[in-house]
């Protein structure tokens, strides 16, 4: 009877060690997860214009690295409140060019090109549906009121975009430009993923 309650004891014993670690495990994982508060503080306590060499390439790979790391919603949230714009007025040209190759979606050209294959009236369809769901996004967070378009865009760049085509109008644009239209764009190659406009006029 000692030895069966002594064995017990010993199993329950490491039953909750296992879930000791467990919990452990879980807790530190959470405080790594990087999240748009998180990253924001680690760019309001760094000065970009301060930093010089590898340290100042470290910090402009954190950034990107950070950008990256975060799920959809909150990589737009942070796109929107463009709290990294400081770091990006102080960045050199090619510095700006390697921030936006490391952090626009992967497969944009290949979304720009599938968009272009789109008839005209389903490429204003998707860029009024990204434009839509982006101003939401802004004025839910408060970066915009009901009245104002998404950050980077207007109507009249809509109707550019649209008659001229994405990829002469994107290829012809500034990385600064290229950084505001950012959310549209990752918008929109999320509306072109799923494919909705390919099967003809796409559901509200």
């Amino acid at each position: 009877m000692q030895l069966r309650l002594r064995w017990w004891l010993a199993g329950t014993g490491a039953l909750a060690l296992v879930w000791i670690l467990i919990w452990t495990g879980y807790q530190w994982a959470a405080a790594q997860k990087m999240t748009a508060d998180k990253l924001r503080q680690w760019v309001e306590s760094t000065d970009l214009a301060r930093l010089r060499g590898p340290e100042r390439e470290r910090a402009l790979r954190q950034l990107a690295e950070g950008l990256n790391a975060l799920p959809y919603e909150e990589r737009r949230r942070v796109r929107l409140d463009g709290f990294w714009t400081n770091w990006f007025a102080v960045m050199t040209e090619d510095e700006r060019a390697a921030f936006l190759d490391a952090t626009l979606p992967q497969g944009l050209q290949q979304m720009i090109a599938a968009f272009e294959e789109l008839p005209a009236d389903r490429r204003q369809r998707a860029l009024r549906e990204a434009m839509r769901r982006v101003r939401e996004a802004a004025i839910e967070s408060g970066r915009v009121t009901p009245a104002e378009p998404p950050p980077g865009w207007s109507e009249d760049l809509q109707r550019q975009v649209t008659l001229h085509g994405l990829r002469a109008f994107y290829s012809q644009s500034s990385a600064q430009t290229k950084a505001e239209l950012a959310p549209v764009l990752e918008e929109l190659q999320r509306l072109m993923q799923s494919g909705r406009f390919f099967r003809g006029r796409p559901d509200r």
